[in-house]
């Protein structure tokens, strides 16, 4: 896929990609949007993303330019552009996407099955960063776009550890390292660093872990009024489920936190002894094998209790 040449003609363009964004979302988002409002200028270039941690705003081009409300004069853009989901998980962007006169959806998660007029779905690349920079025209990149799509390479990829690099992802991100940013402090401040608070849930959530399945399994749980005690948000659990995976003999890890009364945000891990992006799928959620998550209703014990039983069988159905 060409991006100029699928919207070729567009005066309107939306961009938007799934809730809670993480930094492959965000950077595909901006990294498109730069390159567009570069390469047609003509063309008026909306993004609508939730809010998103300040380590992702403050790393990535153009976050300041993103448009948080969901409103919009337009009635009807002639693209829009869903990056890192399909439309089942726009969230209050649906309504722009379902109006849009044509529809393209870039994505790697093996979950999606395309929900545009026109999609580019690969779920064996590392990220969707990855894929837009494939439909970019390499010679109108520059410094920012090409920062933008680093992050979300870096922080999809655990800094280019999990299995879903390969090569080629490297031979990309080596041609983005060329234009010139600091990409061990990108790595150090995007990915690594961490802010107290985040430091103190994490903390936490490994206090109170608990192993099961003669410890091939982990999981822990941050209720609501915890994240009060300690003024976490949603953004301040991410990573803790790739901590936990980190157990040594663990093959799969889930964690959960609160959201409402009775309704968590559920993330899985698994070395592929379980495909977690099954698991997922069967629970309305969505992933990679190895990668996965869901919103679930119940106590916190029923969920992890339904989960074992699904985990379990597929252990078994792989002989582990």
């Amino acid at each position: 896929m060409n991006l100029s040449q699928e919207l070729r003609g567009a005066n309107t363009i939306a961009i938007s990609g799934h809730i809670r964004p993480d930094g492959d979302c965000v950077g595909s988002c901006m990294a498109a949007a730069l390159y567009l409002r570069k390469t047609m200028p003509q063309a008026r270039v909306d993004v609508f993303l939730e809010e998103f941690g300040e380590s992702l705003r403050s790393h990535i081009p153009g976050t300041e330019t993103i448009c948080h409300s969901f409103e919009t004069d337009v009635a009807s853009y002639d693209v829009f552009l869903v990056l890192d989901t399909g439309a089942d998980r726009l969230g209050e962007a649906k309504p722009i996407f379902d109006a849009a006169k044509k529809t393209v959806n870039i994505d790697h998660h093996v979950t999606n099955t395309g929900s545009g007029t026109v999609n580019f779905i690969d779920p064996a690349a590392s990220s969707t960063c990855e894929l837009v920079c494939e439909t970019l025209d390499r010679e109108r990149l520059d410094r920012e776009i090409a920062q933008a799509l680093y992050v979300g390479m870096v922080t999809d990829t655990g800094v280019f550890k999990y299995s879903n690099t390969s090569p080629k992802t490297m031979r990309i991100a080596g041609e983005l390292m060329g234009y010139g940013f600091d990409f061990s402090s990108l790595i150090d401040e995007v990915f690594y660093e961490k802010t107290y608070v985040q430091s103190q849930i994490l903390g936490r959530a490994l206090l109170e872990s608990i192993l099961f399945m003669d410890g091939r399994c982990i999981f822990s749980v941050i209720d609501k009024k915890t994240m009060e005690f300690y003024q976490a948000s949603p953004g301040d659990m991410d990573g803790i489920v790739s901590q936990l995976f980190l157990t040594k003999g663990v093959c799969c890890a889930i964690f959960l936190y609160q959201l409402d009364p009775l309704t968590y945000k559920v993330s899985l891990r698994s070395d592929g002894t379980v495909d977690v992006a099954a698991v997922a799928r069967f629970y309305g959620g969505g992933g990679h094998v190895r990668a996965a998550g869901f919103t679930a209703s119940g106590t916190h014990h029923d969920i992890v209790n339904n989960l074992s039983e699904s985990i379990e069988m597929q252990m078994e159905k792989n002989g582990n």
